[in-house]
């Protein structure tokens, strides 16, 4: 198995890259952001490296960096999702916002990806939702608060307050993280206009 290639760009396609290791040149497929994160032909690059053994084929995929393989290999456990859609997805988010936006349960975030439907994306946030928390750089409380939300399990006025906020044109995430902030200053029995000023003070900040 090829886990890493290091040598120097030889030609771009449209979704790979010919990299040229003691010359042989080796056609690793990308993600859009990976291949616009790689040097000009003739400079050198490493490519983490995930290696696809089918019967007609062997196909290579490459990475920047170790976390993004791990990412691509994670979202192929989702029922529906295949190397390609995992590609696109590491195309629009990067890893640590990839992280962030399934630690938050933030759909929308993941379906701006071509080719993913609000229903595959939901896929992806309900069954990476465990593993998530551990890439991600949010504050744990904030996971847990958008995951009761989520799961109906949040307290009545925490859930008024997010819902008052995404009501006036805040994202889902911002608007948690925003009365999770409220909640822990005001305390577990705040109401919800109390949620909501403090929320609107911490998203002015």
């Amino acid at each position: 198995m090829i886990g890493k290639l290091k040598g120097l760009i030889d030609s771009y396609g449209e979704d790979y890259v010919v990299l040229d290791v003691g010359g042989v040149g080796y056609q690793v497929h990308c993600s859009a952001r990976t291949l616009q994160h790689l040097p000009s032909p003739g400079e050198a690059a490493v490519l983490s490296i995930e290696t696809y053994v089918r019967e007609d084929q062997i196909k290579l995929f490459g990475f920047r960096t170790d976390q993004e393989r791990e990412w691509f290999r994670l979202l192929q456990t989702v029922q529906g999702v295949g190397a390609k859609v995992a590609l696109a997805v590491l195309g629009t988010l990067a890893p640590a916002d990839l992280a962030n936006a399934i630690a938050l349960r933030d759909k929308a975030a993941v379906a701006r990806t071509p080719g993913v439907g609000p229903k595959v994306a939901e896929r992806i946030v309900t069954e990476l939702k465990d593993k998530a928390p551990a890439f991600a750089n949010v504050d744990p409380a904030v996971v847990h608060l958008a995951g009761a939300v989520d799961d109906q399990r949040a307290p009545r006025p925490v859930a008024d307050a997010i819902s008052a906020l995404v009501n006036l044109g805040y994202g889902q995430p911002q608007a948690a993280a925003a009365i999770a902030s409220a909640s822990r200053s005001a305390g577990e029995n705040a109401e919800t206009a109390k949620l909501i000023r403090l929320g609107l003070k911490e998203l002015s900040k």
